[in-house]
């Protein structure tokens, strides 16, 4: 059916060649939308990091490890970082890669010491082909080849940690072997495989075995040592600095001699090439997201430690607070009030600590709530206090008036109160921190339950005795000041 004067019309089906090229736009739109989002949100995370100079302590590398995978991510930068024994030429792949020699390689095993890394720039070769148009993809973007010392160099702890280091922060990782694999190499193998990057086994130094030999050793590799680990597609073989021994007639006689021939590292490098035209950018996203989740995991984990170690400590001094308080005053009411007072400071100063904005109505309701779900334990204390301190009060009128002889009762009871007290108010503190760490919310539990859970946790006698040892302390040192 036509609308009149406008013919009906049926798009065109799409080729299979035009569907193909709309799924590689979306894909490459995806892409980008990925890589912007993990920019903006590293970003993000930079900027919000509202660090104490304790805070700080102890996390330079990981808070510098930041800002370094943003600028990463800004300027684009494709990492691609190397592994291996010793020996089997990790440094002479790399510089057959770059077509320079930027590592340094010798003969003597261990020469890489450090980290070192070499910007790599792809020139695109003559000619067409896969190869061709995957170098004029890249040859414009960043990447970066990083060499690391050999993994049998270092003791296994210091070991792991390098690998962990470099490993977090890499998009690629090539694992070298110069042979059937060792057992510390497979080791190192299921490390690595742990961070959880694209990874190809490099099995190098081909040129060293006949050719029936060097794809037995593949095929075992591949069909049963790492069957678990890497795929057929991740395993490439290669050639970084090949020897061939020709023949030579001096002086009348045939010699040997030997020379270094073209690198065999095609098939290496465009595997590399394959990787990074298919993940790309979200390869560089993910793993820098990854990683800036990693850290700010050990930022959360070492603010929440700090404020963990001062709020106990604000607890602790607000529970001893409010026991020389009580002990020392006779009178009731202002027992009851100075108690409520001090409690109302101790959750102020906590909310500070844990960057909660509580006002002191806020404070009071929440100590209110907290109160109402502690239930028999404030009902006890609120009796202990007015029973208690009615007998402290007598206690002291009555020794003014016989010379100072009911004084020692008066000293237990006001110690018998005190401690009640300080348990009550270290209790408050313990679950009002709860709450506070918890970003000012009970959870789906509700307060009762997370009252009840902190209660049950604590150690009535041992708290009481400590609030008792320094409570004396405390009130022998004023009656001697």
């Amino acid at each position: 059916m036509t609308n009149e004067g406008i013919p009906e019309t049926t798009p065109e089906p799409k080729t299979g060649e035009e569907l193909e090229e709309a799924i590689d736009s979306f894909a490459a739109i995806t892409e980008d939308l990925n890589y912007k989002h993990a920019k903006d949100a590293l970003g993000e995370l930079v900027a919000a990091l509202d660090l104490t100079a304790a805070e700080r302590a102890g996390l330079e590398p990981e808070i510098g490890g930041l800002q370094t995978m943003l600028e990463k991510l800004e300027q684009a930068v494709v990492q691609i970082a190397v592994f291996g024994m010793v020996g089997r030429g990790k440094s002479s792949l790399l510089n057959a890669l770059l077509g320079d020699n930027a590592f340094i390689t010798g003969p003597i095993h261990g020469v890489t010491r450090d980290i070192q890394g070499a910007a790599w720039k792809l020139t695109p070769p003559s000619g067409s082909g896969k190869e061709t148009s995957l170098v004029g993809t890249w040859h414009s973007k960043s990447l970066q080849l990083i060499d690391t010392p050999g993994i049998d160099e270092v003791e296994g702890e210091t070991r792991e940690m390098l690998a962990k280091l470099v490993a977090a922060k890499a998009d690629l990782l090539l694992f070298v072997i110069a042979g059937d694999i060792t057992q510390v190499e497979y080791d190192a193998l299921c490390q690595l495989r742990e961070a959880g990057k694209p990874m190809l086994l490099v099995f190098n130094k081909i040129d060293q075995y006949p050719e029936a030999d060097r794809w037995a050793i593949y095929e075992k590799i591949r069909d049963d040592r790492l069957r678990e680990l890497l795929s057929a597609d991740e395993i490439v073989m290669a050639a970084a600095s090949p020897l061939i021994t020709t023949a030579v007639k001096r002086d009348g006689k045939i010699q040997v001699q030997t020379t270094r021939g073209t690198p065999q590292v095609e098939d290496l490098k465009l595997k590399i090439l394959e990787i990074l035209d298919r993940e790309g950018k979200s390869l560089v996203a993910l793993n820098t997201m990854l990683y800036a989740g990693e850290v700010n995991d050990a930022i959360v984990q070492r603010k929440m430690e700090i404020r963990e170690t001062a709020a106990n400590r604000t607890i602790w001094n607000a529970a001893i607070t409010k026991a020389v308080a009580i002990a020392l005053n006779p009178v009731t009411v202002v027992d009851i009030l100075s108690a409520a007072v001090i409690d109302v400071a101790t959750i102020l100063t906590l909310s500070k600590q844990y960057g909660i904005p509580m006002t002191e109505l806020g404070a009071i309701d929440l100590l209110k709530k907290i109160a109402l779900a502690m239930g028999g334990i404030t009902a006890s204390e609120l009796l202990a206090n007015l029973g208690l301190s009615s007998i402290k009060g007598l206690l002291g009128v009555a020794a003014g008036a016989t010379g100072g002889s009911t004084l020692l009762p008066y000293i237990s009871v006001a110690i018998a109160q005190a401690s009640v007290a300080g348990f009550s108010s270290y209790s408050i503190g313990q679950i009002a921190k709860a709450y506070l760490a918890n970003g000012a919310s009970w959870g789906p539990d509700g307060p009762k339950s997370i009252v009840s859970r902190i209660i049950t946790s604590l150690d009535e006698k041992s708290i009481m005795g400590r609030i008792k040892e320094e409570l004396l302390a405390k009130l022998s040192h004023k009656s001697i000041g």
